[in-house]
């Protein structure tokens, strides 16, 4: 057997950066449960009593049901229209690569990714204020249309590596473009469909920002908006705001952990070419 030497620098950069997340989550799980008192005698001791009800008073000072109704139907309808949109918008380019134009189109799209949103937040906010999309309709528009950069960059990819001899076989047969798109390309689409749809959901739930800036009415709000909303208003009610924090965190957090491989998997598939 040969011994293989340890990378020394390497784990510790991946113990420091392990720890860098560790430590805040597991604060952030003891501060929930901790009374006041607890609190601010000693930060990282374990809670002597655990209180739950922090939990039930943080759901009824955030309104914390209306907010994951509200984050539920953003996520679930911004994911649909994106992998459904995306795909067919990744699909025409990538048949299309020997043209000019949709060698441009898909050059345009994946530079949308290097622009920071606050070069555009406040134009964006006064065209949506001015189109009455200012709502939970306009933030699942505005999710599909961002999602666009990066989901066009990973479709095509995988969707060069796809024979194009399965969609000429279809065409002779006489299917039209459309369902050989729908019938053959989408369902061979199994695995990116599942990266983005992963990628797309962890966005919605998780942004802060678009939802600040574009919805007005604190009954809009998602779970990221209401933490703030409430953070704002009881500051210094620390046990009761991480409570919250730790409620809007654990969906997504439990489904990234179940999900990652197939994130990763899908973004090197979508990478290859």
């Amino acid at each position: 057997m040969t011994n293989k030497k340890i990378n020394w620098a390497a784990t510790i950069l991946l113990a420091i950066g392990a720890l860098a997340v560790l430590i805040p989550l597991y604060l952030t799980i003891t501060i929930a449960f901790k009374t006041p008192e607890e609190l601010s005698s000693n930060l990282f001791n374990l809670p002597k009593h655990w209180m739950v009800s922090n939990f039930t008073n943080a759901i009824k000072t955030t309104n914390f049901f209306v907010a994951l109704k509200n984050s539920i139907f953003v996520s679930f309808f911004s994911v649909i229209l994106t992998v459904l949109t995306n795909s067919m918008v990744a699909y025409a380019i990538a048949r299309n690569m020997d043209k000019k134009f949709y060698k441009l189109l898909y050059y345009f799209f994946v530079s949308a990714m290097f622009i920071p949103f606050p070069i555009i937040m406040l134009p964006l906010v006064r065209q949506t204020s001015t189109w009455h999309l200012d709502n939970l309709f306009g933030l699942i528009l505005l999710y599909v249309v961002f999602n666009l950069a990066l989901n066009t960059f990973i479709y095509v990819g995988y969707i060069r590596t796809i024979p194009v001899e399965l969609e000429e076989a279809a065409i002779v047969d006489g299917a039209s473009t459309w369902r050989v798109f729908w019938k053959i390309i989408f369902p061979l689409l199994g695995p990116m469909n599942a990266t983005v749809a992963i990628l797309s959901c962890l966005y919605a739930w998780n942004d802060f920002l678009l939802p600040l800036v574009l919805l007005s009415n604190p009954d809009m709000a998602t779970l990221p908006l209401a933490q703030y909303i409430f953070q704002s208003q009881f500051s210094t009610n620390y046990t009761l705001a991480f409570a919250s924090y730790l409620m809007a965190l654990a969906p997504m957090l439990i489904v990234y952990m179940f999900s990652q491989k197939w994130i990763i998997s899908g973004v090197m598939r979508g990478s290859i070419k």
